[in-house]
């Protein structure tokens, strides 16, 4: 009788049959393998989840944000593994690879399309939560973050050390720091201090080889492509070091909302030439939407919110708007003055008068609902008549929203190719296209995305071009997808080139020479050249 052990490729081809392998013996070689790579005191079966496991279902969707993947229908992990230790991290990418199964990285769950956690293939899922550590230094201006925490937390735990630091990321509290700070993350103070990867000073990562990397030992192409190409093309992030900026003790936070019959054409014409080349410290986000009119029993009509950050008092924010930006009308009474964390959960959400505690950052419930996203660069003024269009086809498709991000201040002054993140010079502000639903209903979804994807359509004449630009944290597999076969480098050109422009090539460089097997791979990952 035969009594050799079965070959790595006998395993990988029984595993990976797409309705064949078995989630508990699939659990049991696992656990068997990661076991033999740690200390026996780690109790590895505490952290790994098969389907036959009764918290299964609750580990899976807890960091499921978008209601489109968390469906019967959905595909679902074989294996769930939680870390605990970096040591866990090591063991389950080294034991995934000899397994042959692919292995999805997960730290918030906040991409669009679940890239992080569903798979045609059979796969599992290295979920970092448990790993999110925050250790501030006020002295000397940095933080160390592990992946597994959120936005948040990282911003909390600096509130408790300093009222005059904060962190230039984004304004959902949730968000995990590893997807977030991997893809270039940006937030209300962008045009002050830039992203949040202009801002990281070092990385630790485990590699295809199951090494723990920081930033002098992985180097600096692969340190490069890590604050910005999105970290799971090329391994697990494990924890970013990051620059803390200085915030003052009190910031001013406004919104202000018009409708077409209150001049909102005006202003969102004027605020593309303003928002972008005003005041550093002065952030301005337009949002776009049809609703109900007020005035006009029936109609439809389109309202635009200005919704801003202005890192001063209101007095110099008003001299300064009513100077630059007269169309807007801001007034003292639009105006609140807060702390810097405080703005952070306005931001949030949290309407002025009703902010709850500041321990409110720590939590980590989230409403999920259904959504889709769109991302697009504007780099020269739409015309009034142009915007009479886009409103009219707005209140046409009657529930698509568009957010402008303005760029321009420290977006401007940092070269395309110090990150991954192109998109900085010569671009007026971002396109957020957004649409959210409430209940799983297959024809609404239907109507929905073609909704998005026609106002998409109809943007096309005045957005960038030649490539048409994207944004990676905008996850959209509307504008490619790889199939990580023999065409990855091809397939990859597609959409790598809207999210990276000309930094693709060297994404592609990197990812060949530290995983050229394509371990770490996803839907959208950087192909390798092999």
């Amino acid at each position: 009788m035969d009594t050799e052990p079965p070959s790595q490729t006998t395993k990988k081809e029984v595993l990976q049959k797409e309705h064949g392998a078995s989630s508990d013996s699939m659990y049991d070689t696992f656990i068997q393998c990661l076991a033999h790579r740690t200390q026996p005191s780690d109790h590895i079966s505490d952290i790994v989840y098969s389907q036959a496991n009764s918290s299964f279902v609750n580990v899976l969707v807890s960091y499921i944000r978008n209601g489109r993947f968390n469906l019967l229908s959905t595909p679902k992990p074989l294996v769930i593994v939680t870390p605990t230790r970096e040591s866990h991290v090591q063991a389950a990418v080294l034991c995934s690879k000899d397994l042959g199964m692919h292995l999805k990285i997960r730290s918030g769950g906040h991409d669009f399309e679940g890239i992080s956690y569903v798979s045609n293939d059979a796969f599992f899922i290295l979920d970092m939560f448990n790993l999110r550590s925050i250790d501030v230094d006020i002295k000397e201006e940095t933080a160390w973050v592990q992946a597994g925490a959120t936005l948040g937390e990282l911003y909390y735990r600096i509130w408790e050390k300093s009222k005059v630091h904060g962190f230039p990321a984004g304004v959902c509290a949730t968000v995990g720091v590893g997807g977030h700070l991997s893809g270039a993350g940006y937030g209300n103070m962008l045009r002050k201090y830039g992203l949040s990867v202009d801002n990281v000073l070092d990385a630790k990562m485990v590699d295809v080889q199951g090494r723990i990397l920081d930033r002098k030992a992985m180097g600096e192409d692969l340190f490069w492509a890590i604050i910005g190409g999105g970290g799971a093309s090329f391994g697990v992030i494990l924890a970013y070091q990051i620059k803390l900026v200085p915030v003052p003790e009190k910031v001013t936070v406004f919104r202000v909302e018009k409708t077409l019959d209150q001049n909102a054409t005006d202003l969102v014409y004027k605020w593309q030439f303003v928002a972008p080349t005003t005041d550093h410290g002065l952030f301005m986000r337009l949002v776009l939407q049809p609703v109900t009119s007020k005035t006009q029993k029936g109609h439809k009509t389109l309202r635009a919110s200005v919704v801003g950050l202005f890192l001063g008092n209101s007095d110099q924010l008003l001299a300064l708007t009513e100077e630059e930006l007269p169309e807007m009308g801001l007034k003292k009474g639009n105006c609140t003055e807060m702390s810097w964390i405080e703005s952070v959960l306005w931001w949030d959400g949290f309407d002025e008068g009703t902010i709850p505690a500041l321990e409110t950052l720590l939590s980590r419930d989230h409403s999920t609902n259904f959504r889709k996203r769109k991302s697009d660069y504007v780099q020269t003024p739409i015309s009034r008549a142009n915007l009479d269009c886009l409103w009219k086809k707005m209140i046409e498709l009657g529930k698509v929203g568009l957010m402008f991000n303005p760029y321009g201040g420290r977006m401007s002054e940092i070269p395309a190719s110090a990150t991954p993140f192109p998109h900085r010079a010569g671009n007026l502000f971002k396109i957020q296209y957004f649409i959210n639903w409430s209940k799983d209903d297959p024809e609404l979804e239907k109507n929905y995305l073609a909704q998005i994807r026609r106002l998409y359509s109809f943007m096309t004449p005045f957005v960038s071009k030649n490539p048409r630009g994207a944004y990676l944290n905008y996850r959209d597999l509307d504008i490619g997808t790889s199939t990580n076969g023999n065409n990855s480098y091809e397939e990859g050109r597609v959409y790598g080139v809207k999210y990276f422009n000309d930094n693709f090539e060297r994404l592609v460089k990197v990812k060949t020479a530290v995983d050229p097997n394509d371990f770490f791979r996803n839907e959208q990952s950087i192909p390798t050249l092999i």
